[in-house]
């Protein structure tokens, strides 16, 4: 029982010991605990400080280094925009160079714009205007003889010659054939003139221009071939030429159209020896014009010889009237000669005979009133004599005509 008892008393002490142990061990723990916790907390405080000094460090790192980049940047842009200047300058000046010429094109553009306008509508009116008058020349013969005639009289007129003083229109002739009226008599200096005829037919030329086809064309082409050739011969067996005194052995064949005669050479080139061979000139309004041009021309050849003529007879007159008015010149001086012989011979007589007593009268004291008597000096001037023009010559005279001399 005591050996029961002592073991109770030992597993009781033993047990005090494992719970006073276990309160130890658990003390100890909780303390741990708490010491955790408390590190916990150190720790967190620090890290929150130091999460604070990092983020004030790093924000000042950050705010330096964008200070510093931001510097960096402004230096390295101001280096660049000085450097860029010059290219900026010239891009300004080519970008304003560029929009003056711009603006000069689009100028430009807008007037030769308003330059083909115009001309088309030029070309519209000249072609409605050649429709017109191709329409008016179809209607027969008498409506081209009339145009033909304008025509031919606009072309004389314009090369300087006057209606009914240098040409005459529609004159009258009778000949062994009959009666004969030229269009126009042309006249020539010397009193000779030549004749153009203007009533060529220009039905098949229009006929060429209207063609359809190469084959209607060439055909058209031979037919005015054939109507200048035969209006040739008409004016060739007329012989103008010998029905006017002093006149050119040819009759001027006028076409009102350059183009109409080059129409008809194309397709006969000989058409033109053809003509000569029979004394017919064809002339068209630009020949026509140069050969009015040559007869102007003479004739003023002829009134400046005329003038030339009178210019003599006027040159002779008042040679005589300047050779009289020399003779009378002459005269003078000679009579002014004599005058200064006698007024020296005068002087010398006064001086000798009168001034000698005259001067008696100051040595004798004579009152004079302050008044002396002069000194008279002779004349040694001479009269000059007038020989470039004597009396009683005629000189030379040469008539010149036109631009010579």
């Amino acid at each position: 029982m005591n050996l029961m008892l002592l073991m109770i008393i030992l597993l009781a002490l033993a047990a005090a010991i494992a719970i006073a142990w276990a309160l130890r061990e658990r003390g100890r723990a909780a303390a741990a605990e708490l010491r955790l916790e408390l590190y916990q907390e150190q720790g967190e405080l620090v890290r929150t400080q130091l999460t604070q000094s990092a983020t004030s460090v790093a924000e000042e790192i950050l705010r330096k280094n964008d200070e510093a980049v931001r510097g960096r940047e402004q230096l390295a842009q101001a280096r660049l925009e000085a450097q860029l200047k010059p290219v900026a300058d010239t891009l300004l000046k080519f970008q304003e160079q560029v929009t003056a010429v711009e603006k000069q094109r689009a100028e430009e553009t807008g007037g030769l714009k308003e330059q083909i306008a115009q001309m088309l509508q030029a070309a519209t009116a000249t072609q409605d205007e050649a429709r017109k008058l191709s329409s008016a020349l179809r209607r027969g013969a008498g409506v081209q003889g009339r145009w033909g005639e304008q025509t031919l009289r606009n072309v004389l007129e314009a090369a300087g010659l006057t209606n009914r003083y240098d040409f005459d229109e529609q004159t009258s002739t009778d000949t062994d054939e009959g009666r004969r009226r030229p269009d126009v008599t042309v006249r020539l200096p010397g009193g000779a003139l030549f004749v153009i005829d203007a009533k060529c037919s220009l039905n098949a030329f229009l006929e060429i221009q209207e063609a359809a086809d190469d084959f209607a064309r060439d055909a058209a082409g031979i037919r005015h071939v054939q109507s200048v050739r035969s209006h040739i011969s008409g004016l060739s067996a007329k012989a103008y030429w010998d029905q006017f005194d002093a006149s050119p052995d040819f009759v001027a064949m006028f076409v009102p159209l350059d183009s109409a005669l080059a129409a008809a050479l194309d397709r006969e080139p000989n058409l033109m020896n053809e003509a000569m061979d029979k004394r017919v000139v064809i002339v068209t309004p630009s020949t026509l014009f140069a050969l009015c041009k040559a007869v102007v021309y003479g004739w003023r050849v002829e009134e400046q010889a005329a003038n030339a003529q009178k210019i003599a007879e006027l040159g002779r007159e008042l040679y005589k009237r300047i050779a009289v008015m020399g003779g009378h010149a002459d005269a003078m001086g000679k009579a002014l000669q004599t005058a200064v012989g006698r007024y020296n011979q005068f002087v010398g007589s006064l001086e000798a005979q009168v001034l000698t007593q005259a001067r008696r009268f100051e040595d004798l004291k004579v009152d004079h009133q302050g008044k002396t008597v002069a000194v008279l000096e002779p004349l040694d001037s001479a009269v000059r004599p007038l020989t470039k023009l004597p009396a009683g010559e005629t000189p030379p005279v040469r008539l010149v005509a036109g631009d010579e001399g």
